[in-house]
C-alpha cells in the first residue's frame, strides 16, 4: 500500500493564507463562548501560529498564557502576533513539561486530531489544570462541515482514486460531536458538551482559493504537492468546476468547527 505523505506544519505565513485566516474567525467565537473572567493561567496546547493564543490574550485579560507546539516555524509566527503576557515553547502534548494543576484553563484549537493518539493528550491538559479547571477544544468538522476541504476531496478523488483515503473526513474520525465528547469523558472530565462553531469563508476568485494549496502545509497542500504537473490541473480543473461563483468570481463556502469542553472534577 502507498504511503501517505507526512502532514507538513513548517511555514507560519503560508499556513495563515491557507487556514489561519478561518481559524482565527474560529478562535475569536470559541474564546468568546467561554465566558471566562479575566486573571486566569491558560494553557494552549498545539497553538500552531498562535490565533487562539492571541485571542485569549485580547479578549480573557488572561494572568499569564503560555502557547506550546512541536513546529519551530509555526511558534515564530505566533511570537510574532501575539502580545503579552503570552509566551511560547517547543513541547509534546502527551508529556507536558508541568506540575499538576498549574493551570486554570487548558485549551487547543484545530489541533487535536493530529495528536496519535489524543486521548494521552487530554489527559495530560486534565492533569495541568486545578480542581474545577476548564479543559476545551475544537477541530474541524471534515466530513460535512469544511466546506473548503470538502469540496476539494470530493474533486481529488473524483480525478484520483487514490486520494479517497487521505480525505481528512475519513482519517479523522474524531472529528464528530459523538468522539469527542467520549473522549472527554474518558479523561475524567465532567460537564462536558460538544457545540458547533460556524463561520463564512469568502475567497475572492478561485485564484485566492487554490493557490493556498500549493504551500505544502497540511494534509490537503502536502496531496497537492505529490503530483506531476498534468495531474494538478485536472485536480484544479475539477475543483474550479464544482465551486459555487458569484457574479464577480468570488466564492463563498461556510467552515463548521466541533467545539468540546468539560472540567475537572
Amino acid at each position: 500500500m502507498e504511503q501517505r505523505p507526512p502532514d507538513v506544519w513548517a511555514e507560519g505565513h503560508a499556513y495563515e493564507r491557507y487556514m489561519g485566516r478561518w481559524s482565527r474567525q474560529v478562535a475569536e467565537v470559541f474564546v468568546a463562548r467561554l465566558g471566562a473572567p479575566s486573571g486566569l493561567r491558560w494553557l494552549d496546547i498545539g497553538c500552531g501560529t498562535g490565533a487562539l493564543t492571541l485571542a485569549l490574550a485580547a479578549r480573557c485579560r488572561p494572568r499569564a498564557v503560555v502557547g506550546l507546539d512541536r513546529s519551530p516555524g509555526f511558534l515564530r509566527a505566533a511570537r510574532a502576533a501575539a502580545p503579552a503576557p503570552a509566551r511560547f515553547a517547543v513541547a509534546d502534548a502527551s508529556a507536558l513539561p508541568f506540575h499538576d494543576a498549574v493551570f486554570d484553563a487548558a485549551v487547543s484549537g484545530l489541533a487535536l486530531n493530529f495528536l496519535e493518539p489524543p486521548g494521552p493528550a487530554v489527559a495530560e491538559a486534565a492533569r495541568v489544570v486545578r480542581r474545577g479547571g476548564l479543559v476545551a477544544a475544537y477541530v474541524w468538522d471534515y466530513t460535512e462541515g469544511m466546506g473548503l476541504l470538502r469540496r476539494f476531496w470530493d474533486a481529488a478523488a473524483s480525478v484520483d482514486p487514490a486520494a479517497a483515503p487521505l480525505d481528512e473526513g475519513r482519517r479523522f474520525p474524531l472529528c464528530r460531536p459523538g468522539p469527542l465528547r467520549a473522549l472527554w469523558t474518558e479523561a475524567g472530565l465532567a460537564e462536558v458538551t460538544v457545540a458547533p462553531i460556524e463561520v463564512p469563508t469568502v475567497f475572492r476568485g478561485f485564484a485566492d482559493l487554490w493557490e493556498p494549496f500549493l504551500s505544502g502545509q497540511g494534509p490537503a497542500p502536502g496531496y497537492v504537492t505529490t503530483l506531476a504537473p498534468a495531474a494538478r490541473d485536472r485536480l484544479r480543473t475539477r475543483l474550479a468546476a464544482n465551486l459555487p461563483t458569484g457574479p464577480d468570481g468570488s466564492v463563498s463556502l461556510a467552515a463548521r468547527a466541533w467545539a468540546v469542553r468539560g472540567r475537572r472534577p
